[in-house]
């Protein structure tokens, strides 16, 4: 196909095929969840899954690629998908409007996808995705923390296990362990988390948008053979 071309070029035009018969499903389409779309559809990724339950508010406008003045109010599951597809016309785009949880995790057929991408922010919600792809033994990478941070040249991808620095990750960390849940890959920021005298959550666009781009590089470069 003449839209990747240039990707062709690149990594070849089987690797192209390849990512083109994969399916991806990406939980939380907010600041980095929306850069990770975006990354595998400009891939060709060709079969995506998003879940989220939220809607745009002016509030996103600063961070997330979905979020215009002429969005506020619509659900981000819907608009990611119209993005997905004016990218690649031929991806498969399903939306799960949910919030992930004990009582509907299990809507989920997570043996069906060669990639789980947690984006979540909610601590209960990102152990039940978590848990799922390991039972199914399919690929996961978690996003950790990237609110209260300025500089993405500290963001790393790591196992679990290996995380600093993050607070959420603590939190993940431990309760993986008494789960004796291991080889989680995740990204998360080395980098202190800033205070600012709020409890109010704050971010800059950098941090979760490369955050999400590196997340969509994992992701492609498994999936990929790269």
């Amino acid at each position: 196909m003449e839209e990747f071309v240039r990707l062709e070029n690149l990594i070849g035009k089987e690797k192209v095929e390849l990512l083109g018969t994969k399916k991806v499903a990406i939980f939380g389409i907010g600041g980095v969840g929306g850069y990770v779309c975006e990354g595998l559809a400009r891939c060709g990724v060709g079969e995506f899954l998003l879940v989220d339950f939220d809607k745009v508010a002016l509030s996103n406008l600063n961070r997330q690629i979905i979020a215009t003045n002429k969005t506020i109010g619509q659900k981000k599951v819907d608009l990611m998908k119209e993005r997905i597809l004016s990218i690649n016309k031929n991806a498969k785009v399903e939306c799960l409007d949910i919030c992930v949880n004990i009582d509907n995790i299990n809507v989920i057929d997570f043996s069906k996808f060669d990639f789980i991408v947690d984006a979540i922010d909610m601590v209960t919600s990102k152990l039940l995705i978590i848990e799922n792809a390991k039972k199914n033994n399919t690929n996961i990478i978690s996003c950790m923390g990237t609110g209260k941070k300025l500089d993405p040249y500290q963001l790393k991808i790591n196992d679990i296990s290996k995380t600093q620095m993050c607070p959420l990750a603590k939190i993940i960390r431990k309760k993986l362990k008494d789960k004796n849940i291991k080889g989680v890959p995740v990204l998360y920021s080395t980098e202190k988390p800033i205070k600012n005298g709020t409890k109010e959550i704050s971010s800059i666009v950098f941090v979760p948008a490369v955050a999400g781009l590196l997340i969509a590089n994992y992701v492609i470069t498994k999936l990929g053979e790269l």
